[in-house]
């Protein structure tokens, strides 16, 4: 039986994720938005194009949330992008009204999807949503930690002039300003990044460059564009997430996972590595981090811990 995969949200995100979906064959696809003609238009484009790409998967465009009935992932983009010069934090208020009638309309219509959400602050929204929701855990994860990952290794690529699929690492943390790309358990064509900096092929200045981009990731595409934000990467990261589940791959990816305990974190989503499979977060791996990185590991847990708290202040039902 085909697959289905809901998309919460038309915009860019929403749109380049049902056309990668497509494109994969990965399963049937509903585009919801409350704006009904974006999410028709696009599915119809997509539609359209399968005349050409050979693929065979059924598109439609809906603003009614019973159209999401019985999927097996839902992914949500829905909220409001970030403007030149907004922070994710400030998007905190608008997007926390937004998650509520999502959750609301996940929970009556398909609670027993495998979600996962990529709308800004991610890792608040994505407590959010499972507190609204009232999902298990390990149903609800947060797109974060596989695209700072990819960024990083990106910058990393082209500064060092090796390929990008050469290069082994993730970044950890909250999905901000904190995030801890994890130097010690990066390695490059097998060969650990501090080797590099020891041998002079990298610097310790430029690799510091590199980690504070990687930071400032979105919020540079944010400033080219003017109007929007990253859209490709973020599709690509949460289409990986989708195709872990449902080919139950077992892949270890770096995702915003409710911690239980591990890494010294107490009920709170942070992006940790864990493994997808059909089971949605079957595994959490608990790496061995270096005190340096554990301190920076810990300072963005309390950048998270503190936007959670100006969470609870808009809305004391996330008591």
């Amino acid at each position: 039986m085909k697959k289905k995969i809901s998309l919460i949200g038309a915009g860019q995100i929403g749109g380049t994720l049902a056309h990668l979906i497509a494109l994969k064959e990965l399963a049937d696809v509903v585009l919801f938005d409350v704006a009904e003609g974006i999410a028709k238009g696009k599915a119809l484009d997509i539609a359209q194009s399968s005349g050409v790409s050979g693929s065979k998967i059924n598109l439609i465009g809906t603003n009614n949330y019973k159209d999401i009935k019985n999927s097996d992932v839902i992914i949500i983009t829905a909220g409001v992008p970030r403007k030149p010069g907004m922070t994710r934090d400030d998007l905190l208020g608008i997007n926390l009204k937004i998650i509520k009638e999502v959750a609301e309309g996940i929970k009556n219509n398909s609670p027993n999807s495998f979600v996962i959400c990529i709308t800004n602050p991610l890792d608040v929204i994505v407590m959010a949503l499972q507190k609204y929701s009232g999902l298990p855990h390990n149903m609800v994860v947060g797109m974060a930690g596989i695209l700072d990952s990819s960024r990083f290794k990106y910058f990393l690529s082209k500064q060092l002039d090796i390929p990008v699929n050469k290069i082994n690492s993730l970044v950890l943390g909250g999905h901000g300003d904190t995030m801890v790309p994890m130097l010690e358990q990066t390695e490059i064509d097998g060969v650990s990044l501090s080797k590099f900096l020891k041998d002079g092929k990298i610097d310790k200045k430029k690799l510091e460059e590199i980690v504070d981009r990687t930071r400032k990731g979105g919020a540079e595409i944010v400033k080219f564009l003017q109007k929007g934000s990253a859209f490709y990467a973020p599709a690509a990261s949460g289409v990986e997430m989708a195709e872990s589940y449902l080919k139950d791959q077992k892949k270890q990816l770096p995702c915003a996972v409710y911690l239980q305990g591990e890494y010294g974190v107490k009920n709170l989503y942070a992006g940790v590595p864990v493994i997808i499979g059909a089971s949605g977060v079957e595994k959490i791996i608990e790496l061995k981090l270096s005190d340096e990185e554990k301190k920076s590991f810990h300072q963005s847990i309390k950048a998270v811990e503190d936007l959670f708290s100006a969470a609870k202040k808009i809305d004391t039902n996330l008591n």
